[in-house]
């Protein structure tokens, strides 16, 4: 490729990657909010029993060690913290009782309201609204922020509450949308550059990004896609840029970082959804006969078909698994190391427990791009398998 070709090539990928973000983000926030709630409990409610497990061994070794044991009223919540921390919810708390209050948008079978989250109260206030009387409700063993509607005795109406839908922008939305923004804001700038400079050298945020497109494009999508990569360009950068950026800003302790996009299962499993969609939808006969014709006597039939078949799903689901395990284990692991001075209740702990911190982060920094890189490359993968093309005569095994 001429260096005229590679120039113009990394504009119209650049600027395709901004252009798709803004339709990407369409389905990710609708999903954000009305995820499955039954398959987020199963994998949630393993997560806390794990994070369960570790917090209070730590606080039985601090009241060993410290000889101090709490009543039940002055004992550190130390799960509770945590789980605020990494939890969505319609609130973006900055420091102190200082918060963000996001929009409320519900759907009932009377209609739409909206109205500011400040209502609530952090969850100690009904707001009352035109149709009903809303409050937020956490379930017992969730953390997950309900809108409920109540009686005038504050009491949860669960048949009115059935027909609320909940399409608020709470603190994942808002910060889902705060790094397309940037993402749009990057790109497009990339891409007119290129366009006031041609083949001249990049500069600015080119010079800085120009590296990564490459090697998304040599090392990512060229080697699995073969000659075929630069149709998938455009969504491979989109997910890798998507992923890296909301997993750093995830690591940012203070507006507008401090959200847990990517350890939220419904972000991941849209991402999961859309490479497992694209894999499909550019099946060729190959690939497809592999499924439903694989290469193995008649009689395996039975057992090798629902096989692949299940493989087809199980690809997407270790997608979505990996990056949401991957980034949530992450945030508990910091947090739970600041926790340990509260646990132990001593400057002391802080001394050790202060640098892990730092140096955990530091890692956090590198899995932040080692997660966007494995799950943009594992598409590639799965995208490449689908477009196998038949073997010649000599080529079968």
């Amino acid at each position: 490729m001429n260096p005229l070709t590679s120039r113009l090539s990394v504009k119209n990928i650049a600027f395709s990657a901004a252009f798709l973000v803004s339709f990407f983000v369409a389905g990710l926030t609708l999903n954000a909010q009305n995820h499955d709630e039954k398959h987020e409990g199963v994998v949630a409610a393993e997560v806390d029993t794990l994070e369960h497990e570790v917090i209070n061994g730590a606080e039985h070794v601090a009241e060993e060690v410290t000889g101090h044991h709490e009543s039940a009223e002055e004992k550190f919540n130390t799960s509770e913290v945590i789980m605020e921390h990494i939890a969505d919810a319609h609130d973006w708390h900055l420091w102190g009782h200082t918060s963000i209050h996001l929009p409320v948008i519900v759907y009932t079978n009377k209609g739409f309201e909206f109205f500011s989250s400040g209502k609530f109260d952090h969850g100690h206030a009904v707001y009352q609204g035109a149709n009903y009387n809303y409050k937020i409700v956490k379930n017992p063993g969730e953390q997950k922020e309900n809108i409920k509607v109540v009686d005038a005795a504050g009491n949860i109406d669960e048949v009115a509450s059935a027909s609320v839908i909940d399409l608020s922008i709470t603190k994942n939305i808002a910060s889902l949308l705060i790094s397309v923004a940037l993402l749009l804001v990057i790109f497009i700038t990339i891409a007119n550059g290129y366009k006031k400079r041609g083949i001249g050298a990049p500069k600015g945020l080119g010079s800085w990004l120009e590296p990564i497109i490459i090697f998304v494009r040599d090392d990512i999508a060229r080697p699995n896609l073969g000659d075929q990569y630069h149709r998938f360009m455009p969504y491979l950068l989109t997910v890798f840029f998507f992923i890296w950026m909301n997993n750093v800003l995830g690591l940012v302790p203070f507006f507008p970082g401090g959200a847990n996009v990517t350890g939220n299962i419904a972000v991941t499993m849209v991402l999961a959804l859309v490479t497992f969609i694209i894999t499909n939808l550019n099946g060729t006969k190959t690939y497809w006969g592999h499924v439903f014709t694989p290469h193995v006597p008649t009689w395996l039939y039975p057992l090798m078909i629902p096989v692949e078949i299940i493989g087809l799903f199980t690809k997407p689901f270790a997608l979505m698994i990996r990056l949401f395990a991957n980034i949530t284990a992450g945030h508990i692991l910091v947090l739970s190391l600041v926790c340990l001075i509260f646990i132990f209740k001593s400057l002391a702990v802080a001394g050790v427990s202060v640098p892990f911190v730092v140096f955990i982060s530091v890692i956090e920094m590198l899995v932040a791009f080692i997660q966007a890189f494995i799950f943009t490359i594992l598409s590639a993968l799965y995208i490449g398998l689908a477009l196998e093309k038949p073997h010649h005569d000599g080529d079968h095994h």
